[in-house]
């Protein structure tokens, strides 16, 4: 049986720094509704500002140093990838499409069939 272990926030300054960045979210939303008559400029201005903030904030917490790890891994494996050429790219669209195609004529015809079974041989309906 594999056991998974849950990664928590272990320091009180991590706990901290997760804390401030959510209140500055909670107060950049607050502040984009109570800000309504200042115009829409400052209300995208504070609401931007706080959300950039808590982004910064997170980043400098250790689990955001954990996350731009992992995305910079990511982006490290992504170009690596050995994407198809034009001619490979439309040779397989084709091949769906044709595959499709033959497809939706064999359930059309198992349809087809199925029905005639059921209602001309064995109901008699019609």
């Amino acid at each position: 049986m594999a056991s998974s272990q849950v990664e928590t926030v272990g320091s009180g300054a991590e706990k901290a720094k997760l804390a401030v960045a959510v209140l500055l979210v909670v107060a950049g939303v607050a502040g984009f509704y109570l800000l309504g008559r200042q115009g829409p400029v400052v209300q995208w201005g504070a609401l931007v500002l706080a959300i950039i903030g808590a982004v910064g904030v997170f980043f400098t917490s250790d689990s955001g140093k954990e996350l731009g790890g992992f995305a910079q891994d990511a982006w490290r494996e992504v170009k690596k990838v050995v994407w198809p050429t034009r001619k490979e790219s439309i040779q397989v669209t084709a091949y769906v499409f044709g595959f499709v195609v033959v497809m939706a004529i064999f359930l059309w015809t198992s349809d087809k069939v199925i029905e005639w079974v059921f209602y001309d041989l064995i109901l008699r309906w019609r």
